[in-house]
């Protein structure tokens, strides 16, 4: 595993572009999983989210690394990042699609996946998603389930997108994995957008081969249902409707507002 190594990116006019070229700033490795991170203000999870992937990759016995993003922090991300053995890439965009991008831009690996900083990846998830690449796909996803309780909103707001990602074959953006030719062909994650990049980049791959959601299930934070009202979450939703896809190409909804102390959490 490539530890400890810091590598700064400098932000360019041109991320806003969606097709993008995902030159190798390294050796690059067949065998080897790269885990990406985009993480901003992210020092209270990330340490269990790198300690869980660390876990799971071991127990599989496969080569990896673990690059973490950290896309404007202005806590301790970076240094919990380097605790836990991460590579940290750095860079200004506050833009998730941006900070994924950064990171397969610094990978090593023929195998991405791309986590979320608040997520759990277990190894039966990680195995999971490992053997359906190796029996063609070009990548997938996994269903996941929040942390802790949630109010009765979040709970019908996960079934329901857990009802359409099984069979819309949606990846979530919190667990997806893909072969590095696949994402370099349709262009990484559209730059476009500020959300939903998850489910262009899953109907992208579609097109060019399996995509499997793999059984299994990650555990990701509910910490934002759980800090965010039911009317505010409708006013999120009225907003798509009437805007459409050009809600997304703003920076707007609860990812890119100061967060909220989370009443319930379990970290």
């Amino acid at each position: 595993m490539l530890a400890g190594a810091w590598v700064r990116e400098r932000t360019s006019a041109a991320r806003s572009s969606s097709s993008l070229s995902f030159a190798l700033g390294g050796g690059r490795s067949t065998n080897m999983i790269s885990f990406i991170i985009p993480a901003h203000d992210e020092e209270r999870l990330t340490g269990r989210t790198l300690s869980a992937l660390h876990t799971a990759a071991s127990a599989l016995d496969e080569p990896y690394e673990v690059i973490v993003v950290d896309d404007a922090s202005t806590d301790a991300t970076a240094a919990v990042a380097a605790r836990h053995g991460a590579r940290l890439v750095t860079v200004h965009h506050r833009q998730i699609a941006s900070a994924r991008n950064a990171g397969a831009r610094h990978a090593h690996g023929d195998l991405l996946v791309f986590v979320d900083a608040d997520t759990d990846v277990s190894e039966a998830v990680l195995g999971a998603a490992v053997r359906a690449i190796r029996s063609g796909a070009v990548g997938g996803g996994a269903r996941a389930r929040f942390d802790g309780r949630v109010p009765l909103y979040g709970r019908a707001l996960m079934w329901s997108w857990l009802w359409l990602q099984w069979f819309g074959r949606l990846a979530s953006g919190c667990f997806i994995y893909c072969t590095r030719q696949a994402f370099e062909t349709v262009g990484g994650f559209d730059q476009t957008l500020y959300a939903a990049e998850d489910v262009v980049l899953s109907r992208r791959l579609q097109r060019l081969g399996t995509f499997v959601i793999v059984r299994e299930m990650v555990v990701t934070s509910g910490r934002t249902v759980r800090s965010h009202a039911g009317a505010e979450a409708l006013r999120l939703l009225a907003g798509v409707m009437l805007r459409g896809p050009r809600y997304f190409r703003t920076r707007r909804g609860p990812w890119y507002e100061p967060r909220r102390d989370d009443p319930g959490g379990t970290v």
